[in-house]
């Protein structure tokens, strides 16, 4: 909860500002993007970095599942290295980031942290020796599941939370297979932070069980200001503070805001049909549809519903610091990755600065808006690598090996 009354807007110049989620990488690779680039509809590029003080991006790796059915782990691979190309071209403006130290050091050189998370665990194609390729290569968390659910994970995309038993919709029986129990395991053990945004809600609990260090949500935000089955309920964001970890509240405005939303799910079917049709038309001339080509058709449709108010972001903060405490909070904007869907008067990094304004207005403190800015993300990076020199030192044999029946 906030602190003392702050009369001051200025931000904090020794917070270090952290976005735990953007989709840029997807531009890297499909539209040949480079961040000395003018923004070009995007959210992410060096200039509104350094204009907004963004001190380090997660830059997401998301395996769009459809359109790269078969190959999951190739375009996962393309992404990472396009995220190593932005920082061969410019060692002077960003340089990669592979721990919580890392970050501080990049800070101190006036440099952008680049560090990458895989939003999705059909990535890892149900292979723990994946999973650890992906760290070796320098991702720092990984979704257990996108929209999409695994063989070993629910996702909210798939999950009803108000029938989550529903007979006609494959789902595990606990949330987690015992391979899932795995991957968390294996997941504390390298040190890459376990995320639950995107996940079903059983499997939110069980992962918390499960899980020996503390979890983030990249981007998620609160359900009892916006009932998307994707955002958290206040029991969820309670468990978070008792887990120790953090909730990054995502930007989008399908989550922070009900009326928004509302207006999102009436278009949906025309949008559905559009997409499809669109899909159709590149299959019959053999065209390979792209992430970008999908995002143009979709902001075509989502522009002409009213942004919501930067408040209703900072309302979703609010309440996350009210429920689940000051240091269980911190930012993850989803930008690049929601067709420009952004409360007014966020259009990209440069206007991170306008969160820390609103927030001190009304009466978060100075200490405050540095632990939501990033301080709480460190906190949780440290203990999450402390946790795994632990994990290390100990001979732990698989759960799937010590029970070798599938509980699906």
């Amino acid at each position: 909860m906030p602190q003392t009354k702050s009369t001051s807007v200025a931000p904090p110049t020794s917070a270090i500002i952290i976005d735990t989620h953007a989709d840029t990488p997807q531009r890297f690779v499909d539209e040949g993007y480079d961040l000395s680039d003018p923004l070009n509809g995007g959210q992410v590029n060096f200039d509104s970095a350094k204009r907004g003080n963004l001190g380090a991006e997660f830059f997401s790796i998301w395996v769009e599942p459809d359109l790269w059915k078969g190959h999951y782990a190739k375009r996962t691979l393309e992404l990472i290295d396009s995220v190593y190309q932005q920082a061969a071209k410019h060692p002077d403006k960003m340089r990669m980031a592979f721990s919580s130290a890392d970050i501080v050091a990049a800070h101190r050189e006036h440099k952008l942290a680049a560090l990458m998370g895989i939003e999705g665990g059909h990535s890892i194609e149900d292979s723990l020796a994946l999973l650890r390729d992906y760290y070796r290569l320098g991702v720092r968390y990984m979704t257990l599941t996108w929209s999409n659910s695994t063989d070993w994970a629910d996702s909210s995309g798939q999950i009803d939370p108000k029938n989550p038993d529903d007979p006609k919709v494959p789902h595990t029986k606990e949330g987690l297979t015992e391979f899932g129990k795995d991957v968390v395991y294996e997941m504390n053990r390298l040190g890459m932070m376990v995320d639950i945004s995107h996940v079903a809600d059983k499997t939110f609990f069980r992962t918390l069980v499960i899980s020996r260090a503390p979890v983030i949500a990249s981007h998620s935000a609160a359900r009892a200001l916006c009932d998307a089955p994707r955002n958290m309920t206040d029991d969820m964001l309670r468990a978070i503070a008792i887990n120790g970890g953090v909730v990054q509240v995502v930007f989008y405005s399908a989550f922070i805001s009900q009326a928004f939303r509302d207006a999102a799910l009436a278009q949906k079917p025309e949008v559905d049909k559009a997409i499809q049709a669109f899909k159709d038309k590149a299959s019959s001339e053999g065209k390979q549809v792209t992430f970008g080509d999908l995002e143009k058709l979709q902001r075509s449709y989502a522009d002409k519903i009213p942004r919501p108010p930067l408040s209703a972001l900072i309302d979703q903060i609010d309440h996350v610091a009210k429920v689940a405490g000051i240091d269980h909070v911190g930012l993850g904007s989803d930008f690049d990755g929601v067709s420009g869907q952004l409360p007014e008067g966020i259009d990209s990094a440069a206007d991170l600065p306008k969160i820390t304004a609103a927030l001190m207005a009304r009466g978060y403190s100075a200490a405050d808006c540095e632990k939501i800015l990033g301080g709480n993300l460190l906190r949780v990076f440290r203990e999450v690598e402390k946790v795994s020199k632990q994990l290390q030192s100990e001979n732990r044999p698989r759960i799937s090996e010590k029970q070798p029946f599938d509980k699906k």
